[in-house]
C-alpha cells in the first residue's frame, strides 16, 4: 500500500523549489497559487534567504504549495488529489493540510488560503512572546517528559524512535538545554514560536472565526490525523482537528503506528522531503522509502508507485 506523507515547518531551504519549475504545469500552478496567497510563492521557493523563509507567514503556504505541485506531478491530470491509488494520507503539523488536498477534503486553493491564514494567525501569536523549539534526541522517555515539565515546557512534537520536541518560551528552553535530560542531545529548532501549545491559542481562535465558511469534503482516501493517529472519514471532523491542532501536540508516532496497522509498504515524502522518511526508515523496517526532493527523483518514484500503488482506475 502507498502512502503519501507532506512534511511541516523547518523542511524548507532556500531554493528547494527552483529545480520543479522546469516541470510541465509547476510555475503555472504556483503563480496561480502565489495570487490566491497574495504571496509571491516562486520568489520565495527560489531567491529567498533561510531568514526570510523562517517566518511563520510565509514558510507555510510554501511549504503546502510546493507538496501540492509534487503532488500533481507524480499524478499528472489528478489536480492535487492522489486518490484512487493512494491508500493514505498524512502530513506533519502544517503537511495536514497538504494531506488534506491529497485527499480532496480541501480544495488546492481552499488549502492555500487557509494555510496562508494559519501562518499570519501563529506568526501573531508567536510575535506575542518570544518562543520557539528544541529536539529532544535520546534519552528515557519517562526522564524526558519529566525534565520537560520541570522546566514549565510542552513536549509539543512525539517523532518517535526518541525524539521528542519541546516548546516554550526562549528563556525556558535555554534552562532547559543548560540542564537536559540524561543521556539525551538538545538541538533548537528553526521555527519561530511555540507552535502545538498554549502560546498559540490566539491562532486558533483566528481560524476557528474563518473555518466555518469552508465548505469541505469527505476524503477520498484514507486521512491519518497527528491528534492520535485515527484515519478520519469526515472532512468537517477534520476541518475542525487542523483548527485545533494548531495549540495541540503532534503525535506523529502515532500516525507512524497507524500506517504500519493499515499495511503501508512504501511511503513517498513530497518536497521539501527527507525528514519524514527517516523517520519512518527508523520506526516502520521494511517499509520502502523515498524522499522526493527534486525532479530528480520522478523516475524512482514512479517505480515505487508502479510497484506499490493501487492499480490505475481503483474507485476512490
Amino acid at each position: 500500500m502507498l502512502v503519501i506523507v507532506a512534511p511541516g515547518q523547518g523542511a524548507q531551504t532556500p531554493g528547494f523549489l527552483a529545480p520543479w519549475l522546469e516541470v510541465d504545469g509547476v510555475a503555472d500552478r504556483l503563480h496561480w497559487w502565489s495570487a490566491v496567497a497574495g504571496l509571491d510563492l516562486v520568489h520565495y521557493g527560489t531567491e529567498a534567504d533561510a531568514d526570510t523563509i523562517r517566518d511563520t507567514a510565509v514558510a507555510q503556504p510554501l511549504l503546502v504549495a510546493a507538496g501540492m505541485a509534487a503532488g500533481s506531478v507524480l499524478f499528472p491530470g489528478s489536480g492535487s488529489s492522489l486518490t484512487g491509488r493512494v491508500g493514505a494520507v498524512a502530513g506533519h503539523s502544517v503537511g495536514e493540510i497538504t494531506a488534506a488536498a491529497f485527499a480532496r477534503v480541501l480544495t488546492p486553493e481552499q488549502a492555500v488560503a487557509f494555510v496562508r491564514q494559519r501562518g499570519l494567525a501563529m506568526a501573531g501569536a508567536a510575535a506575542e512572546t518570544a518562543t520557539g523549539m528544541s529536539a529532544v534526541l535520546g534519552g528515557d522517555p519517562d526522564e524526558v517528559a519529566a525534565k520537560i515539565a520541570e522546566h514549565g515546557l510542552t513536549a509539543a512534537n512525539n517523532n518517535g524512535g526518541g525524539q521528542i520536541v519541546a516548546a516554550g518560551t526562549l528563556e525556558q528552553l535555554a534552562a532547559f538545554k543548560a540542564d537536559p535530560p540524561a543521556k539525551s542531545k538538545v538541538i533548537a529548532l528553526s521555527v519561530a514560536g511555540a507552535f502545538h501549545t498554549h502560546h498559540m491559542t490566539a491562532g486558533v481562535e483566528r481560524l476557528a472565526r474563518l473555518a466555518p465558511g469552508l465548505t469541505v469534503r469527505d476524503p477520498r482516501t484514507a486521512y491519518v490525523s497527528n491528534a492520535d493517529g485515527k484515519a478520519m472519514d469526515g472532512g468537517a471532523e477534520i476541518l475542525g482537528r487542523l483548527v485545533s491542532q494548531v495549540s495541540n501536540p503532534v503525535r506523529w508516532d502515532l500516525c507512524m503506528e497507524a500506517l504500519e496497522r493499515l499495511g503501508a509498504t512504501c511511503v513517498i515524502e513530497v518536497p521539501p522531503a527527507g525528514t519524514l522518511t527517516n523517520l519512518v526508515k527508523r520506526n516502520l523496517k521494511g517499509v520502502a522509502t523515498l524522499a522526493l526532493k527534486t525532479p530528480d527523483d520522478l523516475d524512482k518514484a514512479r517505480e515505487l508507485i508502479a510497484e506499490h500503488a493501487a492499480p490505475e482506475g481503483t474507485p476512490s
